[in-house]
């Protein structure tokens, strides 16, 4: 920060005190307000963006001419200023954590090599990295599922968890909470956040306070947005450069105000609501924007409700899902244990910023304002593909119905009506038994019984009290294969994980029993979780259930949960069925839950037990029995659905400040024998053993202090595939398992490694050679320049046709043989190309892969910014131009002329030349939106950029 005297607005650097009467000083955004009467009207969360421009307006990266325009910022102007952000801190989730400690460690790999000193390279703003992402639910339905599940854990990511441990030792401000302690954005929500803080260099005796902000590479940060807090998800590309001193940049957003009204109905939950919020807003097309909440009905909702709310802002698309501090934020902070000076810091802090409690209607200016009233929300889940598709409890079983046969189009299987109801046996006996059944010989007929009604088959034993060998369980389209309470959405909320605690205690009372063939578990995001069931007595019905704790980590919502048994994978491929899974989670994208579960529906963690139970997303839990109890007895949803004031009796249990303190204090005290058992290289660089997790990144070859810039054109590129709409991050680069068949499934078993130790994509993400090989390796993401099938289907899996001449190969060897040849490649989509986690390895893979454009109708925010990170060209098509309009097929050449200087959001042309010589142009506009983007671009990439500006 500027010396106060060189500080363009040094008159706004005032004093606060505490109710006890310790004094701070603060940059006063009321004070500035008297030059800019504008200021106390923004909404909440720009003037928290605000005061961070003002305090660190240096004349450089930050100008007073950037104050200005932020402090007369319009609800409905053009979006063209760029803001300059410098957030307080960075968290980071292992998945993503890896890769960026390893861009880390190889800048400080070259800086050694140039003779330069490897500390220049070091965090300058405290960074968190949560161990949460590599837990798998290997075993589960068993009091030994956690202990089980985290030694698997331990032996595939020693290399890994070395590697951190490097970090650990090796940069002065990053830190790391070790695997079972939850996930990082409760564990950000429950302990990271302090309210206000001071620059670790500012030890004079009244020092300048600020309020909390970050970025973190995980695009649920914005969870934190529940207490006040403005952050949200980048890429790790622009999280490193906001590690690393440099402003996080984005245009000036547009802020749509969401009035809540009302309360919630008794039987409506926290999760039924915030499924309602994403469909309203993904509706009102947010990307890009600010969400802030307000009115009496944001008042009345607790923080747990607000976070899960915040949390699903990369459902609904928009940057933050805002919430401002009130006496709920200090309730809050008081019930997690946080100390009685941050508290009373934080109160006086916000008080004297003017930003204290939930504005009423008409107080504030928003861009444009949506209402919801709460007394309208009913019982939800969403899917069967998208967090934005709720659907109405009592109308999923002929939702499932309808789409079973709709076309893929329209969202829907595209599977003959006839075949819904036909079930397939298998031998029973749960887990094992099913994992041991000798598997029919190819081709062996299956008998076929008809389910009766819309009652899924009769409840057989538990999976841990195996049914008789001789018993038949039959799986049928609908079966809830995976029932997961798990994800930091809902895991963080007390009130619906008591909910399912009570839920499942009534069900057991009933005499009700899971299915045999559902896969259950739990996955808390945080240890206090197991703590309050424990001392509520509700754990031991959820155990009975099969609801053991089976880690603490995001698990099945990342694409953790693990493999099915192999004879229940035989008879969903061999019979084409579309079979499901029911979580708690935010995501339900294609292959991200299972391969082999077509139908994904989030839904509230009572809900989650319910469908275990019931076993079928037909049987309609508004009018169907949920099972039969003691005595044979039709026992509804009803009869086991918890009060509001049961809930409410047991919500003290869950805010115990002191039980907080315990189990943070663990982080350094008692971290685990796993973890203290991990020896790490030592010293300030890394010597990068050899290992299939970690490798020096490829992104620095080559690297000069001068950088070469590269003309932005592209001449005589091939088409490397045509896609839809909403290809997702997970389609471009999955997280979940890796395929035997696969170009890395085939390169880790050249380097020695067996299939049981192939691990996740995600957990290999320190390693560029397995990355680049599974980008657009989803096994369902279609490329449509292969001809469909007679009957209109679509070849799956990452495949292209290789031109000229149209040979059929993967992406990746296709890749391979473009570049040998020295031929650029571009990729077209649709609508929302690149939704989803803010995964930087689709962008790194992208350009590892020789892609050196992607043209697609509209982009997904972080994914867009991402490419231009990596110096791939995103361009958007404009009014109803697409690549059908263009009437591609791939087997075109294609040029990208850009006419002079490089400027943000400029116009190209786009050449498509046909093999009949003919030529057609169209305008494109190039998505490098800011100034500062295009020195991205010019430097290579923001990486290049930044190490050229830290060793200079």
């Amino acid at each position: 920060m500027a010396q106060d005297s060189a500080h363009a607005f040094a008159s706004t650097l005032k004093s606060f005190k505490t109710a006890s009467g310790k004094a701070g000083r603060y940059y006063s955004l009321p004070e500035l307000a008297k030059k800019y009467p504008n200021v106390n009207k923004l909404p909440v969360s720009i003037r928290i963006v605000l005061e961070s421009v003002l305090r660190n307006c240096d004349g450089q990266k930050v100008t007073p001419e950037h104050v200005q325009a932020l402090a007369n910022w319009a609800p409905n102007a053009e979006r063209v200023d760029e803001i300059p952000f410098v957030v307080t801190r960075v968290v980071l989730q292992d998945f993503t954590g890896v890769p960026l400690l390893a861009d880390l460690a190889a800048m400080r790999s070259v800086a050694a090599k140039l003779g330069k000193s490897p500390k220049t390279i070091e965090p300058l703003v405290p960074v968190d990295l949560v161990v949460d992402h590599s837990v798998m639910v290997d075993h589960y339905g068993t009091p030994k599922a956690l202990d089980l599940n985290m030694k698997l854990e331990f032996q595939r990511n020693h290399e890994r968890y070395q590697f951190m441990k490097w970090g650990m030792q090796a940069f002065d401000t990053f830190g790391v909470v070790p695997p079972g302690f939850g996930i990082v954005h409760q564990v950000n929500l429950e302990y990271f956040a302090r309210g206000v803080y001071k620059s670790a260099a500012d030890d004079s005796k009244v020092p300048v306070y600020y309020p909390d902000s970050l970025v973190g590479t995980d695009s649920h940060t914005t969870m934190i947005n529940g207490i006040g807090v403005v952050g949200w998800g980048v890429g790790g590309i622009e999280a490193e450069a906001a590690m690393l001193g440099q402003p996080v940049y984005f245009l000036t957003p547009d802020v749509v105000g969401f009035e809540l009204t009302g309360k919630l109905r008794e039987g409506v939950t926290a999760t039924d609501l915030v499924l309602y919020v994403t469909n309203i807003l993904r509706a009102e097309k947010v990307v890009g924007k600010f969400v802030e909440f307000y009115g009496p009905g944001a008042a009345s909702i607790p923080v747990p409700d607000r976070a899960t709310i915040g949390n699903m802002a990369p459902e609904y698309g928009a940057t933050m899902g805002f919430f401002p501090v009130d006496d709920k934020t200090l309730d809050y902070f008081k019930g997690t244990g946080r100390t009685e000076a941050e508290i009373e810091r934080f109160e006086a802090y916000y008080k004297a910023q003017g930003l204290f409690g939930m504005p009423a209607v008409g107080e504030l200016h928003y861009t444009k304002t949506v209402k919801l009233d709460l007394g309208t929300v009913t019982p939800s889940l969403a899917g069967p593909k998208r967090p934005q598709d709720r659907i109405d409890l009592g109308q999923l079983s002929t939702k499932f119905s309808e789409l079973y046969s709709k076309p893929i189009e329209a969202n829907g299987f595209n599977q003959p009506a006839d075949k819904l109801r036909l079930r397939y046996p298998l031998p029973a006996g749960g887990e094992v038994a099913v994992a041991e059944a000798p598997a029919p010989a190819p081709g062996a007929p299956r008998p076929v019984v008809e389910m009766e009604a819309n009652r899924p088959t009769k409840a057989a034993a538990h999976i841990e009290a195996p049914s008789a060998p001789n018993e038949v369980v039959s799986i049928g389209n609908g079966d809830v294969l995976i029932a997961a309470i798990t994800s930091c959405t809902n895991t963080s909320n007390p009130s619906v994980l008591l909910a399912a605690g009570l839920l499942a205690k009534k069900a057991v009372e009933a005499g009700l029993k899971v299915k045999p063939h559902v896969k259950t578990s739990l996955a808390p995001g945080s240890r206090i979780v197991t703590g309050y069931l424990e001392k509520a007595g509700l754990l031991p019905y959820l155990e009975k259930l099969g609801f053991y704790l089976a880690g603490y980590g995001c698990t099945t919502c990342i694409g953790n949960a693990g493999d099915l048994a192999p004879e229940i994978n035989e008879a969903i491929t061999r019979n084409d069925l579309v079979c499901a899974a029911v979580l708690s989670g935010n995501r339900n994208f294609e292959a991200r839950i299972h391969p082999n579960l077509k139908a994904n529906f989030l839904a509230s963690p009572p809900l989650v037990v319910a469908y275990a139970i019931a076993g079928n997303v037909m049987v309609d839990l508004m009018t169907q029995p949920v099972g039969k109890g003691k005595g044979g007895k039709d026992v509804y949803l009803g009869d086991i659905w918890p009060s509001a004031k049961e809930i409410d009796q047991n919500l003290r249990l869950a805010m115990n400040a002191k039980a907080f303190r315990q189990n943070y204090d663990k982080i350094k005290d008692e971290p685990g024998k796993l973890w203290t058992s991990i020896e790490g290289v030592t010293g300030q660089v890394y010597n990068w053993p050899k290992s299939t997790y970690i490798a020096q990144p490829p992104f620095f070859e080559g690297f000069k202090l001068q950088p070469t810039v590269a003309d932005a054109g592209i001449q005589g590129a091939r088409i490397m595939a045509l896609f839809g709409d909403s290809i997702t991050t997970d389609h471009i680069s999955p997280a979940g398992s890796i395929k035997e068949s696969s170009p890395a499934g085939k390169w880790l078993k050249e380097h020695g490694v067996m299939k049981a130790d192939f691990n996740s994509y995600g957990s290999r993400r320190g390693n560029h050679e397995v990355m680049m090989r599974g980008t657009f390796a989803n096994v369902r993401i279609k490329n449509l320049m292969i001809p469909a099938d007679a009957d209109g289907t679509r070849e799956e899996g990452g495949l292209t046709l290789y031109q000229p001449g149209g040979e059929k190969m993967f992406i990746y060897d296709a890749a391979q043989k473009y570049m040998a040849a020295g031929v650029p490649t571009v990729i077209f989509g649709g609508e929302e190309y690149g939704t989803g986690s803010s995964r930087d390895w689709a962008a790194k893979g992208t350009q590892l892969l020789g892609i050196k454009a992607v043209v697609a109708r509209s982009f997904e925010r972080i994914h867009r910014a991402n490419l231009v990170g990596m110096g791939v060209l995103p361009l958007q098509f404009l009014g109803a131009d697409s690549w059908q309009s263009l009437g591609l097929t791939g087997e075109e050449m294609i040029d990208v002329v850009v006419g002079g200087e490089l400027k943000p959001q400029m116009d190209v042309k786009l050449v498509v030349r046909r093999g009949d010589g003919s030529e057609q142009a169209v305008t494109v506009r190039l998505r490098i939106d800011t100034p500062i983007e295009v020195d991205y671009y010019q430097h290579g990439g923001i990486l290049p950029f930044v190490l050229r500006q830290l060793l200079a």
